[in-house]
């Protein structure tokens, strides 16, 4: 479905990673993890075909990506930004509809049909009522499912998600991300994928993802959640110390230390005032 070959990626001459392989096979759910400034939505905006490639190359569904036009690409990939801000105030539904844009062709108007698969979208995540709600106004949580209402829409087999839970509160995290584990239960039988960054790496293991570990945009890992993601390469990725541990119930969660490893000492003499 996606495959990336010794990918380098960057901005014009600026080179921001490199040696990078991935390949996403249907059913499969892809995790990105890693500081910021890594390079994960550098790499999402190359797969994409948003930025070209410094070197390597990117196969979607068989074919270079650079010989596919955007409608093609359309149709096999959808994609769900970190945040969206419409210039005008559309209603939830028709930002939905958004989604049937590569299949209406020039000029096209969504019919019937179109608004049937936006609505049953809307529905499955559990946000129908909100179809002509102002988006503008709606929750962050309640944009961030209306904006992956918009890439089932779309109808295509791969959804590319960058940070999908980025600024969000407890709550909306905590909604976001099972409405996006309730896509990963049904990816099998809809022959999907779905590759997700995140900050989080307890949602890998929440996931039961594969994972790719980045550090300054080289791979330091990759493999499924449970064989990546250890004390020792979250400690060196993040540069502190960072145990995993598996709670009563069976998860397994991340815990960065908080001690300050480079915090002086004050001893009573320095408190002492001459």
């Amino acid at each position: 479905m996606l495959k990336a070959q010794s990918l380098s990626i960057g901005y014009g001459k600026t080179r921001i990673g490199s040696g990078l392989e991935l390949t996403v096979q249907s059913g499969d759910i892809l995790c990105l993890l890693g500081p910021n400034g890594c390079g994960k939505t550098t790499l999402f905006r190359t797969l994409l075909g948003l930025l070209p490639a410094l070197s390597g190359t990117v196969m979607l569904g068989g074919k270079p990506i650079t010989a596919q036009t955007r409608a093609e690409i359309a149709h096999q990939v959808a994609y769900v930004p970190q945040a969206h801000a419409p210039p005008f105030p559309f209603e939830a539904l028709e930002v939905v509809l958004m989604g049937r844009t590569a299949r209406l062709g020039l000029f096209g108007q969504p019919g019937r049909n179109d608004r049937a698969i936006a609505r049953n979208a809307m529905d499955r995540l559990g946000i129908g009522g909100l179809a002509h709600r102002d988006y503008s106004r709606l929750s962050g949580g309640q944009r961030q499912l209306v904006l992956i209402a918009r890439a089932l829409a779309q109808e295509a087999p791969l959804i590319v998600m960058d940070e999908p839970t980025a600024s969000l509160d407890f709550g909306n995290q905590a909604q976001v991300l099972a409405q996006i584990a309730g896509l990963v239960q049904d990816v099998a039988t809809r022959g999907c994928a779905v590759i997700l960054s995140t900050h989080n790496p307890d949602q890998a293991f929440a996931l039961n993802a594969q994972v790719l570990l980045m550090k300054d945009g080289v791979r330091q890992a990759q493999g499924s959640a449970h064989e990546v993601l250890t004390d020792a390469s979250l400690s060196n990725v993040y540069g502190i110390p960072v145990s995993v541990e598996t709670t009563s119930s069976g998860r397994k969660v991340c815990l960065p230390s908080l001690a300050c490893q480079s915090a002086p000492t004050i001893t009573s003499d320095a408190l002492t005032i001459a």
